[in-house]
């Protein structure tokens, strides 16, 4: 009995398995943000979505052999993906109003950078111009009209900080993320019916707080990769805003 549940494996979900969920989860925000009629529920699931990209951006922000070459393909990502976000959330060509998640993501990693050699130097000079630096970062968050502004560049933040799988990291990361998403990007609030009859208000960005379950059950894993993966994972984004573009234009006459 012993041996057994000595070599049990504990569940867990790989880079690769984050990814695909979270661009599940993004496309059911998405399509309800687009398409005439949809429900409610898919905007609900796609606060997950969020947070698990921010995960796997600082993740990957620690993985990579080439930071350099890292952000530069989130940089091409960003500038590739501007028109069909435009397209998709405006219908016009330009849309200064509101900018992709690639560019919040860009954002948080120049913070990361500063963050991460004041990490290595510990010096009070280093630590007040990470300080700065973050600073800056959440108030361009805002000024770019990037999305999710500086609660975005935030969360990522979060997740870079206390990364790890101990009990005290997990419970900053919870902690964090009910203050970002509850008390600061707050949102929308909906009425659920209740089994015995009346009403309970839930904040709808507060849903954001599940994506800890399938993150803390990341271990290190990667999982399938290679070019075609790499190629799935930075061009679904994109592409599926084009699609969604095309199909409401469509239904719309």
């Amino acid at each position: 009995m012993e041996n057994t549940l000595k070599h049990r494996r504990i569940p867990d979900i790989s880079s690769f398995g984050l990814h695909l969920l979270a661009m599940a989860l993004m496309l059911c925000d998405h399509m309800w943000a687009t398409l005439p009629y949809a429900p409610m529920v898919l905007t609900a699931l796609g606060r997950i979505a969020f947070p698990i990209f921010a995960f796997l951006i600082a993740e990957g922000h620690a993985r990579t052999r080439d930071l350099r070459q890292y952000r530069k393909r989130l940089l091409l990502l960003a500038v590739v993906t501007e028109l069909p976000f435009n397209l998709m959330c405006s219908g016009s060509i330009l849309y200064p109003f509101h900018q992709n998640v690639i560019w919040t993501f860009l954002l948080a990693s120049v913070c990361i950078g500063f963050v991460q050699k004041a990490q290595e130097k510990k010096t009070i000079s280093a630590i007040l111009k990470a300080c700065g630096v973050v600073l800056l970062g959440y108030l361009a968050g805002y000024v770019l009209f990037v999305d999710y502004h500086g609660e975005g560049v935030l969360t990522v933040l979060v997740f870079w900080l206390f990364r790890g799988g101990r009990w005290w990291q997990m419970l900053a990361q919870a902690a964090c993320l009910y203050w970002i998403n509850v008390e600061m990007l707050k949102g929308v609030t909906i009425e659920l019916p209740l089994p015995g009859g009346g009403t309970m208000d839930l904040l709808l960005q507060s849903l954001a707080l599940l994506a800890l379950i399938p993150i803390w059950l990341y271990r290190g894993r990667q999982g399938p990769h290679g070019k075609t993966v790499k190629l799935i994972n930075y061009g679904f984004y994109p592409v599926h805003m084009l699609i969604l573009w095309l199909v409401a234009l469509v239904t719309t006459f």
